[in-house]
């Protein structure tokens, strides 16, 4: 007869990765080789299915999961915004193998690099070759993460950044001018930052979800890359972008389509996209090779997908474990026979 409660042989106790660790172990350069692998073999349908978001009054809760093909691990995502307009985030790893539950990792940081990095290699297979000039809208987190992971596939010529806050997009050109050694312009509107660009980074949603970027601002030969519009009431950038915009390449693209407000706002405006969207993997694995030469302003469009976030969670692992960062933990999870 087996024991109910289980022994300590029939138990998996997961190592811990805090935020902290994470941001020490973690660099552009293993971020984006580990992405651009993931992403250049062919993915089935189930990989990295759709996510899934529960929703309260004023708070809601979305999951995410994939399973890497040859990865060790494969793992889900967990983050909750609460009525108080703050967010966690959580990544668990299982073995592949065993179905051992590996690892619990603080994703603050992972999340940050995992979607900078993902438009990092969508950049380089993009973008024309050569130095870059590089328009940023936004001043937070993922406007930094993005001139820094853009910056390590291209070299920037300059980069003129737009924040509504003048100090913010002050302070960030002249921190990303010093670390960069790039020639950084705080500028005061979102069209002056996109005038003359060769890539733009769309970071920074409106307060009040009034798109950002304009169409008319947009010129042959300009990539777009927009991140911030990922749920249906969120916008950044206008309808007439995703109209003049010949090539939307996405890291899931049913999710981009049908469930962001910026494309579900085209659509009622009867901008007809559909025929224009193709997959990250699609792109990476070489199979849109002739649409990729034809096109003369793509957009990289991203919700954030769990294969991004398992690719770099393990890596971040396996960094924090040779840096003697990853914690031991009491907690034994119990394991069964299927």
């Amino acid at each position: 007869m087996s024991n109910s409660h289980g022994n300590a042989a029939d138990r998996t106790h997961p190592l811990f990765v805090s935020a902290e660790a994470s941001r020490q172990v973690l660099a552009f350069a293993d971020v984006i080789a580990a992405l651009r692998s993931a992403y250049s073999v062919p993915h089935g349908p189930l990989v990295s299915p759709p996510r899934v978001v529960a929703r309260g009054e004023g708070n809601w809760l979305r999951a995410l999961a994939a399973s890497p093909p040859g990865s060790r691990y494969m793992g889900a995502k967990l983050f909750g915004a609460g009525r108080a307009k703050s967010v966690s985030y959580l990544i668990a790893l299982f073995e592949q193998e065993t179905g051992a539950l590996a690892a619990l990792v603080d994703a603050h940081f992972v999340t940050a690099y995992r979607t900078a990095g993902t438009s990092a290699v969508a950049v380089d297979r993009l973008a024309p070759s050569g130095p870059a000039v590089l328009g940023v809208l936004g001043s937070g987190l993922e406007a930094r993460m993005h001139a820094r992971a853009i910056a390590a596939v291209r070299p920037i010529d300059a980069m003129r950044i737009y924040s509504p806050t003048p100090a913010n997009r002050e302070a960030l050109a002249a921190d990303l001018g010093r670390e960069l050694s790039v020639r950084c312009e705080p500028v005061a509107s979102a069209e002056r930052a996109v005038e003359g660009a060769t890539i733009v980074a769309a970071a920074a949603r409106s307060r009040d979800e009034t798109p950002i970027l304009r169409g008319r601002w947009l010129r042959d030969g300009m990539l777009v890359v927009s991140i911030g519009s990922t749920l249906p009431e969120q916008r950044e950038i206008d309808t007439d972008v995703v109209a003049a915009c010949d090539l939307i390449v996405c890291d899931a693209p049913e999710e981009v389509a049908g469930e962001t407000g910026d494309m579900l706002a085209a659509k009622a405006a009867g901008v007809a996209f559909a025929h224009k969207i193709v997959s990250l993997n699609a792109l990476m694995t070489g199979s849109v090779t002739e649409r990729l030469a034809a096109a003369r302003r793509p957009m990289f469009k991203s919700v954030g997908a769990a294969i991004q976030d398992v690719v770099v969670a393990e890596l971040v692992v396996k960094k924090a474990v040779a840096a003697g960062l990853a914690q031991a933990t009491p907690l034994g999870f119990l394991m069964k026979q299927t």
